[in-house]
């Protein structure tokens, strides 16, 4: 990192001004998870000239601190990572007074290069790969959650907040009795991460809260900061916030759609065409046919866990088919009506448990390889879709995901071999893991009468 000792200077002064003595450094795990350390405002000289050392092994880590066997980690005896605070991306955290967040660049101290396994510099390849053929993304997320209340009683100890039934689409106390989402929007709004509205979703104590589209890069980031800062301002309230794809049996799942345009040299739509097909350009068509052609192998990166196949299916509102609409719901991809400076398409594969940079890295790629390839996707969806006959379907279990990601080469070699081996090695280990636990279904079904 190249940060001036002038620079940081200015910066601690400017904190200090503001109150604040500590600087906590995050970066995101290769699920997307915050890894972080606190560094007192003193010390940030240091960790700017030195770095943070955290093992390198923490990309391997399970949700459960189970080191998954990756290249790299256990048998290269747990080497170091260095993580150097970007003082460009501080920020005050609105509920807790005297700490400001910055993003953290996590580099290999032996290369001097990111590790493969680093999110956002994957992002950042992807995007520079992008760039030299003309591309230039923009994105922005939709992202559920459901918000849970403490329950000691239950299975899992947690049920879900105000769970009253019909809420949909609702803001206030009916669906909010504590204010949970108009407190959270304030403090979002105070951390400077472009929020704009909120609501509360289709489900019970389920809730979405939409963000500004941007670069493409700056857009992951700050869907990284905005998932953080969810869970950590439920946990400040006593509560759970879960971006998990399908928490409960009783509900629907929580979505992570993408929208994506492109945007020219004159910072004009590249997507829009009054005169071209759908009112859209050749370039977003191509896109389009992109993001299908790939779709498969897409899936395991955008809908990553085994609980995420759960969300899938016919009349869920998520999708099941690999398909395209011009405003369809029911489809993979749908078009939004705005045209213009509006014109996009919104992506509605993925589930809220997704990497945001994964996510936007591996869309990214496959529309870059469907404007390499130029071919027109076929024609769009007619009518309310599910219907198997007319389009191919998705893979419906995280290991056809990985099977499918493995073998989509094309894909694989934008993200890179490293990346992709560290990656399905990771997933590997969850589905072994998984296969091995008995689960409370096994013994409702089984115990009593066998």
């Amino acid at each position: 990192m190249s940060t001036s000792s002038v620079q940081i200077q200015q910066d601690i002064e400017r904190l200090t001004a503001q109150g604040i003595d500590i600087v906590r450094v995050a970066y995101p795990d290769m699920i997307g998870t915050d890894r972080a350390r606190n560094v007192l405002l003193e010390h940030l000289p240091s960790a700017c000239e030195h770095g943070l050392a955290f093992c390198r092994a923490v990309y391997h880590t399970s949700p459960q601190g189970d080191v998954v066997p990756v290249a790299g980690g256990l048998d290269a005896g747990l080497p170091d990572i260095a993580v150097y605070p970007d003082l460009s991306t501080l920020a005050p955290l609105p509920w807790e007074p005297g700490v400001a967040w910055c993003q953290g660049e996590a580099i290999d101290p032996v290369t001097g290069t990111a590790a493969p396994e680093s999110p956002r510099d994957l992002l950042r390849s992807v995007l520079d790969r992008c760039a030299e053929h003309g591309l230039r993304l923009i994105s922005a997320p939709e992202l559920e959650y459901f918000l849970c209340d403490p329950d000691p009683g239950s299975p899992t100890g947690w049920r879900r907040y105000a769970d009253a039934p019909g809420n949909v689409y609702t803001s206030g106390l009916r669906g909010d009795p504590d204010g949970h989402l108009t407190r959270t929007l304030r403090y979002l709004r105070d951390l400077g991460i472009g929020v704009t509205t909120a609501n509360h979703e289709f489900s019970s104590g389920q809730f979405e809260i939409n963000l500004v589209h941007s670069e493409a890069l700056d857009s992951a980031d700050r869907a990284f900061r905005f998932k953080s800062a969810i869970k950590e301002l439920a946990r400040a309230e006593g509560r759970r916030a879960t971006f998990m794809a399908k928490p409960f049996n009783d509900e629907g799942g929580s979505g992570f759609h993408l929208h994506l345009s492109g945007q020219d040299e004159q910072g004009r739509n590249s997507f829009d065409d009054p005169s071209g097909s759908y009112g859209l350009s050749t370039t977003a068509r191509y896109a389009i046919a992109g993001v299908l052609a790939h779709a498969p192998a897409l899936t395991a990166l955008l809908s990553p866990t085994i609980n995420s196949y759960k969300r899938f299916g016919p009349d869920t509102l998520a999708p099941w088919l690999i398909d395209w609409g011009l405003d369809k719901r029911s489809a993979m991809v749908r078009i939004p009506p705005e045209r213009g400076a509006g014109a996009r398409i919104e992506l509605r594969l993925g589930d809220a448990s997704a990497n945001p940079y994964l996510a936007v890295a591996g869309t990214a790629a496959a529309i870059l390889l469907g404007v390499l390839a130029a071919e027109e996707p076929p024609a769009p969806l007619e009518g309310y879709g599910y219907d198997a006959t007319k389009a191919p379907v998705l893979p419906m279990t995280l290991p056809a995901a990985l099977d499918a990601f493995e073998a989509d080469t094309e894909l694989i070699e934008i993200l890179g071999k490293d990346f992709a081996s560290a990656f399905v090695t990771y997933k590997r280990d969850e589905i072994e893991r998984f296969q091995r636990h008995v689960t409370d279904w096994e013994f409702t079904e089984y115990a009593y009468h066998l």
